[in-house]
């Protein structure tokens, strides 16, 4: 049912093939769309987001003292992700 692909790695370019297994698992657990990046570059930005700085803030709905992903801005409340997850 599945064959091999040949893709191209929109990070460096580089050719990497998409095997038939590969395909396979990514239908059964419903992935729609195919990999853009090769494995090598993958794995580089998995490194990257692993080294994200993380900022102390407090909640300005319930106060209490959390991590954020970016430096907390004085004129911009700041939400923990309950209440953040509470206000979508």
């Amino acid at each position: 049912m599945f064959e091999d692909k040949t893709l191209v790695c929109k990070e460096c370019g580089e050719e990497f093939v998409f095997t038939a297994g590969e395909q396979e698992f990514y239908a059964e657990k419903g992935f729609e769309n195919i990999p853009q990046r090769c494995k090598n570059c993958r794995d580089k930005r998995k490194a990257q987001r692993a080294e994200r700085k993380f900022y102390d803030a407090v909640c300005a709905e319930c106060g209490k003292e959390c991590k954020v992903p970016f430096e907390p801005k004085e004129d911009r409340p700041v939400y923990c992700s309950e209440c953040f997850a509470d206000k979508k």
